[in-house]
């Protein structure tokens, strides 16, 4: 499979899951001891996992009721955006580049956050 064929193939999927911590030690501990996932520094305040089912990471902060971040994959971040906008969402960060790609989050109007990446 080429990779543009994975990259039409993953276009508008759920892609990455993003909790937070407070303790980044303590929550690669818990979660590699209890589920077996391995873990991926990226500085002090991100550590990525994976062997999950689907990839994901934690970043610092307080965690509060809203939940994690639910991270879907697009193959044109503008026009995903511009998609989003159309349909009555609402850009809430709005892009921004990190180590492997760029992203924005949205709420989608009925209560949900959610953010879309890409290289």
């Amino acid at each position: 499979m080429s990779k543009s064929e994975i990259k039409s193939e993953n276009n508008h999927k759920i892609n990455y899951i993003e909790f937070v911590s407070t303790d980044m030690e303590r929550a690669k501990k818990f979660y590699s001891t209890v589920f077996g996932w391995g873990f991926e520094d990226w500085g002090p305040e991100y550590v990525s996992f994976s062997g999950a089912g689907v990839d994901g990471g934690f970043r610092a902060g307080v965690a509060h009721e809203d939940g994690p971040l639910v991270i879907l994959y697009a193959s044109d971040l503008a026009a995903t955006e511009k998609a989003v906008m159309d349909a009555g969402g609402r850009v809430t960060v709005p892009i921004f580049e990190f180590p492997g790609g760029r992203r924005f989050h949205f709420a989608d109007g009925v209560g949900n956050v959610l953010a879309v990446w890409s290289e």
